[in-house]
């Protein structure tokens, strides 16, 4: 599995990111799809379409941000990134320190897109 450096190599795999899916809309797309034509600007037609999305995986401590790579058949957990420790106590509050996965939200989301968009 990847973390943050090879991340930032692979130009390809960052230039594919969806940074506005969610894990749940990701679910409803993927896992749901046949319920999907009356909702939001995709439509997945078949397993070959993919979404690379990030996820904050909360079950344990401390929580991780997941890169995944989501088709209707399955989903693979692509690289996994540690929070750093000064933002890791916000998000822990903003979740209420509920176990759990969420979505790549706030300042989270802010100072990973600082580490991968150049």
């Amino acid at each position: 599995m990847m973390q943050l450096t090879e991340l930032k190599q692979n130009s390809e795999l960052l230039n594919s990111i969806d940074w506005n899916m969610t894990p749940e809309e990701a679910i409803r797309l993927y896992l749901e799809w046949g319920n999907n034509w009356t909702r939001g600007n995709y439509v997945i037609r078949s397993k070959n379409d993919v979404s690379y999305y990030f996820s904050v995986y909360a079950w344990e401590d401390p929580p991780v941000i997941y890169l995944i790579r989501r088709n209707s058949e399955e989903a693979v957990e692509l690289a996994k990134i540690q929070i750093p420790e000064e933002l890791k106590n916000g998000f822990l509050e903003e979740v209420g320190h509920n176990k759990g996965v969420y979505s790549l939200e706030g300042k989270v989301k802010a100072w990973l897109k600082s580490q991968l968009i150049h």
